[in-house]
């Protein structure tokens, strides 16, 4: 469990009370976190949880100081599995030569502001701007087959058919991915988060491990064969150079590779579907998003505040410190809630309010802050919002169908509805 009423931390000594009791990867949790966030963040904000071993820290004051202080806590954590992979799991991943050295969210070596420039120049403004027809054509064209299947059947998952396809295809296009089918990328790259950050059971792991194992020897073959072609992203990895004069050895090109595909399109369908399912449930909402003002990207912000997919990131202690009245060791393993600081009262006025236009909705730290805020986060919010304004107007008339058991991604460090599914009168 992730909390009882009391836990003495095993390394300090110290009591917290906490009022809930619930486990991270709970089905209750995943379902609605938001009362045991709160009560973390007011009854103790920086708390050991004793079955997954980390510190949970909520507040958002706590949250920004750790990621604006990279000398106390770095980020070798980041991509750690969180489930220890059985034997079978690792037999599959070390045949097909699986290795990740660090190389982008896990780096806080001089390799990394070079490492992160590479990124970013996919990701800047004026790219992002001149993507926006890309996605909105290729919203067209999936929200054709949308509207077929609602045509056809009078219901449709606008997940499967459409939040999720859109920034895979986007990406594809804009990185110069080619060779891979669409359906197989997602595959491979929700495998992925799910061995990482999930806990399958073991023979689920095994399955995971082929897939991923699968995706690792395809990224190898793209960056060591030499044909990604002039311009992509590929190329850019190969071509860079290290701070020593090297240039960037395969395998780290290949981690750079894994973490920005899934980076890339997976957390960015999982925001779509989140924005989609809140602007069809609240009230008048789907009408406005529709307009060609900014209504949508002031949705998109105001879900990224109350509702990130990317719930929480990882840190160690580099030395003993103190954070939020705690004393923690060298070593300490920090879980940075990053969904229960958009919704700290202390930064945000009816933080359980969604108001889009809210003058400050910006402080939240759904990507981060610092130096590995996320490099694609302007891509994100625009895929979103572009996602978000197409759908509404291509599809004015849909009504979204609740369904109790309509499945949720309960991730450690990733949550978002599986399925949106609508209907047309």
């Amino acid at each position: 469990m992730l909390a009882s009423p009391t836990v003495t931390s095993p390394a300090l000594g110290a009591t917290t009370p906490v009022s809930t009791a619930v486990g991270l990867f709970d089905d209750a949790f995943t379902r609605d976190p938001y009362p045991w966030l709160e009560s973390l963040r007011s009854d103790a904000p920086v708390h050991f949880d004793a079955d997954t071993g980390l510190w949970l820290v909520s507040r958002h004051r706590d949250i920004r100081h750790v990621l604006l202080t990279p000398g106390d806590f770095l980020p070798d954590n980041a991509q750690n599995a969180v489930t220890p992979l059985p034997f079978g799991a690792l037999r599959v991943l070390a045949r097909a030569g699986f290795n990740l050295p660090i190389a982008l969210a896990n780096n806080g070596t001089d390799s990394h502001p070079g490492l992160r420039r590479v990124v970013t120049r996919f990701f800047n403004a004026q790219r992002v701007t001149a993507a926006v027809p890309v996605i909105e054509r290729i919203a067209d064209e999936l929200l054709d087959g949308v509207a077929e299947r609602l045509d056809a059947s009078g219901r449709c998952d606008l997940f499967t058919s459409f939040a999720q396809v859109l920034p895979c295809r986007v990406l594809m296009e804009l990185l110069g991915i080619d060779g891979v089918p669409t359906a197989t990328l997602i595959r491979w790259s929700d495998a992925s988060l799910e061995l990482f950050w999930g806990r399958p059971a073991p023979e689920r792991q095994l399955e995971l491990a082929v897939l991923v194992a699968e995706f690792h020897q395809w990224l190898t073959e793209t960056v060591a064969g030499g044909s990604a072609r002039p311009g992509s992203f590929v190329r850019a990895l190969t071509d860079h150079r290290l701070p020593d004069g090297e240039r960037l050895d395969v395998e780290t090109a290949v981690a750079a590779c894994f973490f920005v595909f899934i980076a890339g399109q997976s957390t960015t369908g999982q925001l779509i579907a989140t924005v989609l399912r809140h602007a069809l449930t609240e009230p008048g909402m789907w009408a406005r998003v529709a307009s060609p003002d900014d209504s949508a990207r002031a949705w998109v912000e105001e879900v990224l505040r109350r509702e990130p997919p990317v719930t929480s990131w990882r840190r160690v202690t580099a030395r003993p410190v103190e954070l939020g009245g705690v004393e923690l060791p060298a070593g300490a393993q920090l879980l940075l809630l990053l969904l229960g600081s958009g919704s700290d009262p202390e930064v945000f006025d009816a933080p359980d309010r969604m108001c889009p236009h809210r003058s400050n909705v910006r402080q939240h730290l759904a990507f981060g802050v610092g130096r590995h805020r996320c490099p694609g986060a302007s891509l994100a919010r625009t895929e979103a919002a572009v996602a978000l304004r197409t759908a509404a107007r291509r599809l004015p008339s849909a009504r979204f169908v609740p369904a109790a058991d309509d499945p949720m991604l309960g991730l450690l460090s990733f949550r978002a509805p599986l399925r949106v599914t609508v209907e047309s009168p």
